[in-house]
Parts: structure tokens; sequence; C-alpha cells
């Protein structure tokens, strides 16, 4: 036989469970913010084709000290750059050609053409996610120099 105690408990727990009201999700759409959608490189180079073999997408984080240069290099494919911190001067070496991208900013890096960034007075964070392909190297140095990262 049950008790008069574990009955006025039950009852209790089951009044408890019908009181509370159960919280309805809301299904909203999300805010997009388009940092980056192009079809060239900063440098004004249109991007041509994307590997033709399995794709694979690699996102890294990379931080330039103040003041230093990353060395001479290359893509193979292409990439997308957003600046997090700092300044970024991209210069491509054949041309000359420059641009100073701030944090907030976006740009297309270029595919096989040799250039390096350069931070300016403060570390520079690098966000870059790049659309290769397994056993590719996301970037080449040149001879002579040492690799990017």
């Amino acid at each position: 036989m049950i008790s008069i105690r574990t009955a006025l408990v039950a009852t209790s727990l089951s009044a408890a469970a019908i009181a509370v009201p159960t919280m309805a999700q809301t299904v909203a759409s999300g805010h997009r913010d388009i940092l980056l959608q192009t079809d060239h490189s900063w440098n004004g180079v249109p991007y041509t084709h994307y590997p033709t073999t399995q794709p694979e997408l690699t996102m890294i984080r990379l931080t330039i000290p103040a003041h230093s240069a990353l060395p001479w290099h290359k893509h193979p494919f292409p990439n997308a750059v957003y600046v997090l911190e700092g300044a970024l001067t991209i210069t491509d070496r054949e041309s000359g050609k420059s641009h100073v991208y701030h944090a907030g900013e976006a740009f297309g890096e270029s595919v096989d053409d040799v250039h390096h960034g350069q931070a300016g007075d403060t570390q520079t964070v690098l966000l870059i996610t790049y659309a290769g392909t397994p056993g590719v190297p996301t970037s080449v140095p040149v001879k002579g120099q040492l690799p990017e990262y």
C-alpha cells in the first residue's frame, strides 16, 4: 500500500511538471555579412580554375610579428584572407604592386604569383582559407627562401 507521504510527493511532482511552461524554440534566419566574394586576386589577376582533383579546404591562423616580412612565396590555388588584427602590406615581386589591408578587411590572394606580406607597427593576425587538394602544400617558398610558415 502506498503511504500518504509517497502519494503526496508524487502528486506534488506531477503538478510541478504540469505547471512549468515549456520553452518554445525560436526559428530565425541568421544575419550574414559577406566578407569576400571575388573572381580575381588582390592584384587584379582573374581566378581561372580550381584544382581538378579531390578538394581539400584548409583554414589557418597566421601571426606575423610586428616589423616582420614573410619570405617570398606563392600559392598553387586560390585562398581568401581575413585580417583579424593589425595591418598587412602585400607586395607582388614581379610588378612591385602593393596594397595595405587593415583589421576587418578581406582579400583574395594571387595564384602562382610570387609575393610576400609585411606587418606594420603591431603584430598582424590573419585567418586564411585555402581551396586546395590533398598532398599539395598551401604555400610554396621561392628557391632560397624560408617557408612562409
